[in-house]
């Protein structure tokens, strides 16, 4: 319902749709943070400290922690699969558009503490997650593969599944196993992708 107020007409249902989008925001910018410095389990009290609000608001948009951290990664998933489809269009060999991908996908795995458990746990809920990973990161890795193999530079043995799994199992972090470790590591195993002449 519209109201007048002092000459403007004012719609109080859309500021409050406006203000639960932004709280929303807010909640998954702070939970974002939280997931690098804590990983997924990290307290909830902490995200809702960190954006600025009580518990209960939280709840009231992520009624489970799953739901919480599959909005987080969802918005960065999109973002990996908009760079494959930038990535084809740049005037780039196909070989170097698939190892920048790759190295997008690498730190989206290694400073994301605990996406690793996610992806792994029995929790129902987090299904969700893994579906959204294959269906829309296998189809984005696997055009950017296509496209080499098509150029001549990558093994057509090469599938987007396998790789991605190969990458991930690689990007498990540990003691005396660091992000470095992990990238040079992924930079070997795409040395082997590539066609032998």
């Amino acid at each position: 319902m519209f109201r007048q107020q002092g000459g403007a007409v004012t719609d109080p249902l859309g500021a409050r749709q406006a203000g639960a989008r932004r709280t929303r925001e807010a909640l998954l910018t702070a939970a974002a943070a939280v997931f690098v410095e804590q990983g997924v389990q990290a307290p909830i009290r902490d995200i809702a400290g960190r954006a600025g609000v009580g518990l209960g608001t939280v709840y009231r948009h992520f009624p489970s922690r799953a739901e919480l951290v599959v909005a987080v990664y969802r918005h960065q998933i999109d973002e990996c699969v908009a760079l494959a489809a930038r990535l084809r269009d740049e005037p780039i060999p196909a070989g170097e558009a698939l190892t920048r991908w790759i190295g997008v996908f690498v730190e989206f795995l290694v400073t994301k503490h605990g996406l690793g458990v996610a992806l792994q746990s029995e929790d129902p809920s987090l299904l969700t997650l893994h579906t959204l990973m294959l269906e829309r990161l296998v189809p984005a890795c696997a055009s950017l593969i296509d496209a080499g193999v098509a150029e001549g530079d990558i093994d057509p043995a090469v599938t987007a599944h396998t790789l991605m799994r190969a990458v991930g199992n690689l990007c498990i972090l540990g003691p005396g196993y660091e992000r470095a470790d992990a990238q040079a590591m992924v930079a070997r195993l795409l040395v082997g992708c590539r066609r032998r002449s």
